[in-house]
């Protein structure tokens, strides 16, 4: 598996803005996956980057500056137990 950190940063959107929202967060190399979800979040998105750092550049220079952005709770995956329905071993 490579190295560097994943994150499951949760967005919450001005709801006139989602779809320019998500078309710029599919524009990012980062971001490897991309959900519109229901409940507290309007999108979820699967983020890949070498280092903490890298992540914490592309969150304050690219995804916060983001029109119609309005907030991001950010998720550090530091295990994986289970990945496509099989354990997961490192």
């Amino acid at each position: 598996m490579p190295r560097g950190i994943v994150v499951l940063l949760n967005v919450f959107v001005e709801s006139q803005e989602l779809e320019n929202v998500t078309q710029a967060l599919e524009k990012l190399p980062e971001v490897t996956d991309l959900y519109e979800v229901t409940g507290e979040y309007d999108l979820v998105a699967l983020i890949r980057t070498d280092s903490i750092t890298t992540f914490r550049s592309l969150l304050k220079d690219k995804i916060l500056r983001i029109k119609g952005i309005r907030s991001t709770v950010s998720a550090v995956i530091i295990h994986t137990h289970k990945r496509e329905g099989k354990p997961f071993a490192d």
